[in-house]
């Protein structure tokens, strides 16, 4: 009879205080913004079209568009690393399963680490996974933006949908701006 219940994650690290977030740009005009999509269905679309909404409605610059080869995998150091070089913002998703939800959180904080303003994007259903990794990467708290699950089997009119209700709340993460709260 064992004792002592283990936790198998490891559990949160002994040192988390709660996320610690890179400094936000007032605003995203003439920003670069990052894309850094998993190979989920519609996850680059989505990206895509929240890329295109920030440069007609708020003046970014440009974007630069990485797709990561597995949806478990953390963004290898080397992208990560020309990212940050290259990169104002990086928006992250979309998490539509477990394991890419998990996945995008642990990015979007390795980014913050680098001292880049993210935005990650999952869906409802996987909010346990997201928080679960939040904790687990030693930042209990960290906000992302849900939009509805799920992603993968709309159209593209649903794609750009889901993307414009989402991009109030990305652009209140990835700016000072106060973070709207949005109906879905």
């Amino acid at each position: 009879m064992f004792e002592a219940m283990l936790d198998p994650t490891g559990g949160p690290s002994a040192t988390a205080t709660g996320p610690r977030l890179a400094a936000r740009p007032a605003r995203l005009d003439g920003l670069v913004v990052g894309l850094v999509a998993n190979p989920k269905k519609n996850a680059e679309p989505f990206l895509d079209a929240v890329g295109e909404l920030l440069a007609a409605e708020h003046g970014t610059a440009d974007v630069v568009r990485t797709r990561k080869t597995s949806i478990t995998d953390p963004i290898p150091p080397a992208t990560l690393d020309e990212l940050a070089q290259r990169c104002d913002v990086v928006l992250i998703g979309v998490g539509d399963c477990g394991s890419c939800s998990a996945a995008a959180v642990a990015d979007g904080i390795a980014f913050e680490a680098a001292g880049v303003p993210a935005a990650v994007i999952c869906t409802v259903a996987f909010r346990v996974s997201a928080d679960a990794m939040a904790r687990l990467q030693g930042s209990p708290g960290y906000t992302y933006v849900t939009t509805a699950h799920p992603v993968a089997p709309l159209d593209e009119a649903g794609v750009r949908e889901r993307a414009r209700r989402a991009l109030p709340e990305l652009v209140g993460l990835l700016t000072e701006a106060p973070v709207p709260v949005v109906a879905r």
